[in-house]
């Protein structure tokens, strides 16, 4: 079988997540995968080496200017002449299916073509009726309009009563690793000097990501340049994570039961519904600003993560593909959540994996407790 699978490159969680896919795929030998990568200019792409000769396109992406959607600014810089081309001319004839991880060149080419497709990823999981905001009528108009698929199936921290998938998530980092004394902050879309400013006021030992490491820090803050390794040792060795309301970190942070604060991107869609499902399933604490009275009145309270141990989403999705997708995404998905249970109480636990319906929201172990955030 021969594979195009596009991934949007605009956010780290999709690459993310395609790393867990393409480890997963290598124990297929008779499945070859070309991956393609838009939505990022070539030379901000890191840490690829999983991918091989892969392939980039200009794509779609959206601007971000000091923690805000900046439409003007993303209008300004679509290419729509380069994109129809790239569309065009994407040889999806040679392939056997077209993935698409909300990427857009090669969903359109395939949907074009009428060729087999199939949608991985969060952002399909808004095809059904889960937390959004107000305003979700429109975004989910482009949403659906933005990567099209034959076939789709979304990920989310819950299935909220549909067929939707838990997240691909691994640990971020090895079991036995000690915790140290800093918190992780990941927050690419704030205002950098402002941020450290607020951040260097507080008793706190703070590893900054996301944020230029030539800025100047106070004593008390540690910048870094990304680092795929570095980056999942400085998360599981944190005592808490403090990041913006994307999918995939706040996944692996539930690996480790680690306290998450979380702001999310103010006018985007998908984070201002995952912040809504991060209070409904009492997750994570969620904030409209981060400065020192917010962050430090959080860290004071000593405040306790959730810990889930996810399946092993990535393994049990590529033998599905390989074995010609023939159970239905609704029997996946209820394969693939009944062995997991939230805990709160900081202590690694899974349930025994039977073949069940998927419970409703209310009546997850866990879900609804009164501690945690």
């Amino acid at each position: 079988m021969k594979i195009l699978y596009g991934v949007q490159g605009t956010g780290n969680g999709h690459i993310t997540r395609a790393r867990a896919m393409a480890e997963a795929f290598r124990q297929f030998p008779d499945v070859s995968v070309q991956w393609l990568f838009s939505g990022r200019p070539p030379e901000k792409l890191f840490a690829m080496e999983a991918f091989g000769e892969y392939w980039w396109r200009e794509g779609l992406t959206f601007v971000h200017q000091e923690g805000k959607i900046d439409q003007i600014a993303t209008a300004r810089q679509l290419n729509v002449s380069r994109l129809l081309k790239d569309i065009r001319e994407l040889p999806v004839q040679d392939f056997d299916l077209v993935i698409s991880d909300f990427e857009p060149v090669t969903a359109w080419a395939a949907k074009k073509r009428k060729h087999p497709s199939l949608g991985l990823g969060h952002q399909y999981a808004f095809n059904f009726a889960i937390p959004t905001p107000r305003f979700g009528w429109t975004a989910r108009a482009i949403m659906k309009m933005f990567a099209p698929v034959q076939m789709s199936l979304g990920m989310h921290w819950h299935h909220f009563g549909h067929p939707i998938l838990p997240p691909i998530a691994e640990p971020h980092g090895q079991s036995g690793l000690e915790q140290l004394d800093h918190v992780l902050v990941y927050l690419p879309f704030e205002h950098a000097e402002p941020l450290l400013h607020q951040l260097a006021q507080l008793p706190y030992s703070f590893i900054v990501y996301g944020l230029p490491t030539a800025l100047p820090a106070a004593d008390n803050i540690v910048l870094k340049a990304p680092s795929v390794e570095g980056f999942r040792h400085d998360v599981a060795t944190s005592r808490a994570v403090i990041c913006n309301s994307g999918f995939e970190l706040i996944a692996e942070t539930l690996t480790l039961g680690k306290p998450i604060l979380s702001r999310p991107l103010k006018g985007q869609f998908e984070q201002e519904a995952n912040a809504m499902a991060l209070q409904k399933l009492q997750l994570a604490t969620v904030v409209d600003q981060m400065d020192a009275v917010t962050i430090g009145k959080w860290l004071q309270g000593q405040p306790r993560g959730v810990h889930v141990d996810w399946p092993d989403v990535a393994a049990t999705l590529v033998q599905w593909i390989a074995d010609g997708r023939s159970e239905s995404p609704q029997q996946l998905s209820s394969r693939l959540w009944a062995g997991v249970a939230p805990d709160r109480t900081g202590t690694r636990r899974k349930t025994t994996p039977e073949t069940r319906p998927a419970p409703p929201v209310q009546d997850i172990d866990g879900i609804k407790g009164s501690e945690g955030t």
